[in-house]
């Protein structure tokens, strides 16, 4: 266990990418006895420095989407394509013990044995807005321990999960056809904050239906005011069980990443390191470059991905 004595170690080996001093980093910061807490605040001053660098990915849906099925689909994808994977699943909480409940983790078999893969299920702890209460702090952890893409998934509890947008660089919201949402045309609390809408669920006799659902979903982001004047808002569909249309949502994602960072408006989302964070010290530092790791950028500039 991480303690004062062992500190400066335990971060040595977090900066290596051990991932068991990692989920025991984790577990420190989610203590609430006071003794966890002043010392998870060390730690997140000692790892500051190294954090920043990871592409920031937001992923919410509609309970019955096939969140997991997708994440594995698309973390594998990108493991495939050289990068380390972190995954902090936001689960309900237990009404007995308070923890995670872990159904999320235990859907992505195939990803949890990965050795360039994370996954960390968290508990959501009654906290609003579809994330954890640490979620931030979760983040910077998995950046210091060089993760590439860190994958923040929340509870689908509907329309108030906007707080997510706020803790990464793109958000992702995962829907179905039929599920009732295109009865509304929108959801307007998170559809605002969606920078690319997925339909899952493309396969068999549902592909008409997500046909139609794409259209709709694609002339009412039309229709709202743009989070970034320089990205259009994009609507997908794929196939997490056939696995087809995970490589177009990549493709998307890195279109945005290049068109946000052109624009200045990719920094710009990053809220200083300490902001909401209890370091030591208890002061905010300067904007988090909006940087990609050694991997990220050479996947970038490959001739594969140049725009």
């Amino acid at each position: 266990m991480i303690n004062h004595a062992t500190l400066t170690d335990a971060v040595r080996r977090l900066r290596l990418g051990e991932r068991a001093t990692l989920a025991q980093a984790m577990t420190l910061v989610e203590s609430q006895h006071p003794r966890h807490q002043a010392l998870s605040a060390q730690l997140l001053d000692a790892i500051m420095p190294f954090t920043g660098n990871a592409l920031r990915l937001g992923v919410t849906g509609t309970p019955g989407a096939g969140k997991s099925t997708f994440l594995e689909a698309f973390g594998m994808l990108l493991i495939r394509h050289g990068l380390r994977v972190a995954v902090i699943a936001v689960d309900p909480s237990s009404p007995v013990s308070g923890g995670s409940i872990l159904g999320d983790k235990t859907r992505m078999i195939e990803l949890a044995r990965s050795d360039s893969a994370f996954i960390r299920p968290v508990p959501s702890s009654g906290h609003l807005g579809g994330t954890s209460l640490r979620a931030r702090e979760l983040i910077l952890l998995c950046e210091a321990a060089g993760y590439d893409a860190v994958i923040v998934e929340t509870v689908g509890v509907g329309q108030s999960e906007t707080e997510l947008s706020r803790l990464v660089d793109c958000f992702i919201s995962l829907q179905i056809a039929g599920g009732g949402d295109d009865l509304q045309g929108i959801k307007k609390g998170i559809m605002e904050m969606a920078d690319i809408v997925v339909i899952n669920k493309d396969d068999g006799e549902n592909r008409a239906r997500v046909a139609i659902t794409r259209h709709m979903y694609e002339s009412a982001l039309h229709i709202l005011r743009r989070k970034h004047a320089a990205w259009q808002p994009r609507v997908l569909s794929c196939s997490a069980l056939e696995q087809r249309g995970i490589e177009a949502v990549w493709l998307a994602i890195l279109d945005f990443k290049t068109t946000l960072t052109d624009s200045g408006d990719l920094e710009k989302l990053r809220p200083a390191p300490g902001a909401g964070v209890a370091t030591k010290a208890g002061r905010n530092r300067g904007a988090a470059p909006a940087v990609c790791p050694n991997r990220l950028c050479a996947l970038l500039s490959s001739k594969r991905y140049r725009r």
